[in-house]
C-alpha cells in the first residue's frame, strides 16, 4: 500500500465525528509553530511598519513649507510611473496624505506577500518535507495543518496592523488616517492568506503553490497600477482586490467599508480552501504534477538539474517581465509632453534632460531601472533556493559523490545570472517595440542597448545574495535588503532629494546612458568588478564552510 493511501485511511474520521483531542492538539501545534516561525515574520512586520512611520517622520524634514509641498503635489499628480507603483497621489499637503500615498499600495503588496509565504511555509512545504505526515500520525485532525497556517497568517496580519498603527501614531501620524491605513495592510494580509490557502490545495508541491499565489498577487498589483495610470473611472478599481483597499482612501475619506468587503472576501477564500483540502489526497495537489521521465534527461547533469529546478521561475518571471515591458512601453510613449509641461516632475524623473525626446528617454531609463530591480528579485529568489535545498538535505547527497562544491554552486549561479539577464532583455525589447511604434523619437535600438547595460547593475544584487548564501547563509537576508535599498535609493531617492553620495550607493546609478554624448564607461567597469568580487566571496565561502 502506498504511503499516500495509507495516510488517507489513517487521517479520515467517520462522518459527523471529529477525532478526540484534535482541538487541543491543534492549539499546541499553533503555539509551537508561533515559536518556530516568529523570527521569520517579525522582519516583515517591522519593515512595513517602518515604511509607514518613516513617511510621517521625513515629511516635515524634506518638505518643510507650503511651497515644497505644492511642488511635490504638482510633480506627483498624474505621474504614470509612480502611480503604477504607489497609486494615485490624492493629498500630499499633509504628512498623513503623503504616508497614505507612499506606504499604502506598497505596504499592502508586502503584507500580501508576507502571508502568502507564511501559509505555504506552514502547510504545503511541511507536507513536502514529511513533517506534516509525521505530526498527522498522532492526535491531529487533517484540517489542523491548514488551520494553523491560516491562524499564523491572521495573527501576523493583525500584529502588522497594531504595530504599524502604534509606531506611526507615535511618530506623529493622525489617529483616523493611520487606523485606516494600518487596517488596509491587515486586510491585504488576510485576503492573500486566503489566496495562498487555495493555491496550497491546487499546487502539486510548495514551489508550485507559491508561484500560483505570488503570480496572483503580482497580477492584482499590476492591474491596479494599470487602471490608475490609464485614467479609468473609479468603478474600474473594484476589478482588483488591491483596488478595494485604495477605495478606503486613508487621510482623505477614511472610508472603512471597502475593508469589510475585503474581509468578507478573505473569509470566502479560506472557506473554499478548506473545502478543496477535503477533496485532495494528502501530499498531492488538485493540479497533479506530471510523472517524471524514465530516464534522467535534462537532470542527468548538475547543469541540467539546475535548469530544471529553476525552470518554473524562469518561465513565469520572463513572461511577467515581458508583459510589464509592453505595458510600460505604452506609458513611455506619452510621458514626454507631460514632463515638458511639468518642470518639477522632470527634475525628479528626467534630471538633466532638455528636449522632449531627452525627457522621454530619461523616463525610459527610469522604467528600465525599475525592471532591473524586478529582474534582480528573480535572480535573488533562485540563489535563495540554493539554501532551501541545503536545509532540506538535498545538497549533501549530491556532494557525497565526485561533484565539486564550486561546480554545484556555479550551476545555480549561472542560471540565476543568465536567467535574470534574459528576462531583462525580453522586458527591454517589449518596452522598446511598443514605445518606438507609438513615438518615432524613441529608438528601439537605444532602448535595447540601455536594457543590456542595466544587466550588470541587476547582477550586483544577485551577486550580493550569492556572497551571503555561499559564505554566511545565516545572513542571507542581506540579499533581500539589497533589493529594498536599491529600490528606495533609485526610485524614491530623487523624490526625497537625497545627497549624491547616498544615491551613488545604488548600483543602477552607475549604469552609463547610451544616448549620452560621452557615456561613463568607468561606472560600467566598476559594476562588473563588484559582481566578480562578490561572486568570489560566495564561492570561496561555500568551499570552506560546513554544508548541512
Amino acid at each position: 500500500m502506498s504511503t499516500t493511501h495509507a495516510t488517507r485511511h489513517t487521517h479520515r474520521a467517520p462522518p459527523g465525528m471529529s477525532r478526540p483531542g484534535a482541538g487541543p492538539a491543534t492549539r499546541a501545534l499553533l503555539k509551537v509553530t508561533i515559536r518556530q516561525d516568529a523570527h521569520n515574520i517579525a522582519p516583515w512586520v517591522v519593515l512595513i511598519s517602518v515604511l509607514s512611520a518613516s513617511s510621517v517622520l521625513i515629511y516635515a524634514w524634506i518638505f518643510p513649507d507650503a511651497a515644497d509641498r505644492t511642488a511635490l503635489a504638482t510633480a506627483m499628480r498624474g505621474n504614470p510611473a509612480l502611480s503604477l507603483i504607489f497609486g494615485p497621489a490624492r493629498d500630499l499637503s499633509t504628512s498623513d496624505g503623503f504616508n497614505a500615498w507612499r506606504a499604502g499600495q506598497l505596504g499592502a503588496f508586502f503584507a500580501g506577500l508576507m502571508t502568502i509565504l507564511i501559509v505555504i511555509r506552514n502547510s504545503r512545504a511541511d507536507e513536502d518535507s514529511g513533517r506534516a505526515e509525521l505530526l498527522a500520525s498522532g492526535v491531529l485532525a487533517r484540517q489542523s495543518r491548514l488551520a494553523v497556517a491560516v491562524a499564523m497568517a491572521t495573527l501576523a496580519s493583525v500584529a502588522l496592523g497594531v504595530v504599524c498603527f502604534v509606531l506611526t501614531v507615535a511618530c506623529g501620524g493622525g489617529l483616523a488616517a493611520t487606523l485606516v491605513l494600518s487596517a488596509t495592510f491587515t486586510a491585504s494580509g488576510l485576503m492573500f492568506a486566503g489566496v495562498a490557502a487555495i493555491a496550497a490545495q491546487l499546487g502539486s508541491e510548495a514551489r508550485t503553490a507559491s508561484s500560483l499565489a505570488i503570480a496572483t498577487l503580482a497580477v492584482c498589483f499590476v492591474a491596479r497600477g494599470y487602471i490608475d495610470t490609464s485614467g479609468g473611472g473609479d468603478w474600474m478599481t473594484w476589478l482588483t482586490p488591491l483596488g478595494w483597499l485604495a477605495q478606503a482612501r486613508p487621510a482623505t475619506d477614511n472610508n472603512p467599508w471597502p475593508l469589510l468587503v475585503a474581509l468578507a472576501f478573505a473569509v470566502v477564500l479560506i472557506a473554499v480552501a478548506f473545502v478543496l483540502q477535503g477533496r485532495r489526497d494528502f501530499g498531492q495537489g488538485l493540479l497533479a504534477g506530471r510523472p517524471g521521465p524514465a530516464e534522467a534527461g535534462l537532470a542527468g547533469t548538475v547543469w541540467g538539474l539546475a535548469v530544471k529546478l529553476h525552470r518554473g521561475a524562469l518561465l513565469s518571471w520572463s513572461i511577467g517581465l515581458t508583459l510589464l515591458g509592453l505595458v510600460l512601453g505604452n506609458l513611455a510613449s506619452s510621458v514626454g509632453d507631460v514632463l515638458a509641461d511639468n518642470p518639477a516632475m522632470a527634475a525628479i524623473l528626467a534630471s538633466g534632460a532638455v528636449t522632449v525626446s531627452d525627457l522621454t528617454f530619461a523616463f525610459v531609463i527610469t522604467i528600465l531601472q525599475l525592471i532591473a530591480i524586478i529582474a534582480a528579485v528573480m535572480g535573488v529568489q533562485m540563489i535563495q533556493r540554493v539554501h532551501a535545498e541545503e536545509i532540506d538535505l538535498r545538497v549533501e547527497p549530491l556532494l557525497a559523490g565526485s561533484l565539486h562544491r564550486s561546480t554545484y554552486l556555479a550551476s545555480n549561479v549561472v542560471v540565476a545570472l543568465v536567467g535574470s539577464g534574459i528576462a531583462m532583455m525580453l522586458a527591454g525589447t517589449g518596452l522598446g517595440v511598443v514605445a518606438s511604434a507609438a513615438d518615432s523619437s524613441i529608438s528601439i535600438g537605444e532602448v535595447i542597448g540601455q536594457a543590456l547595460l542595466m544587466i550588470p547593475g541587476a547582477w550586483v544584487l544577485v551577486a550580493l545574495a550569492v556572497a551571503a548564501v555561499g559564505a554566511a547563509p545565516g545572513k542571507r537576508l542581506v540579499g533581500w535588503l539589497g533589493i529594498v535599498a536599491t529600490f528606495g535609493l533609485t526610485i524614491l531617492g530623487p523624490t526625497f532629494r537625497l545627497p549624491d553620495w547616498a544615491l551613488s550607493i545604488s548600483p543602477l546609478r552607475h549604469v552609463p546612458h547610451v544616448s549620452a554624448v560621452s557615456p561613463e564607461w568607468a561606472g560600467f567597469v566598476v559594476l562588473v568588478g563588484v559582481v566578480v568580487a562578490l561572486l568570489a566571496v560566495g564561492f570561496v565561502g561555500f568551499r570552506h564552510r560546513d554544508v548541512l
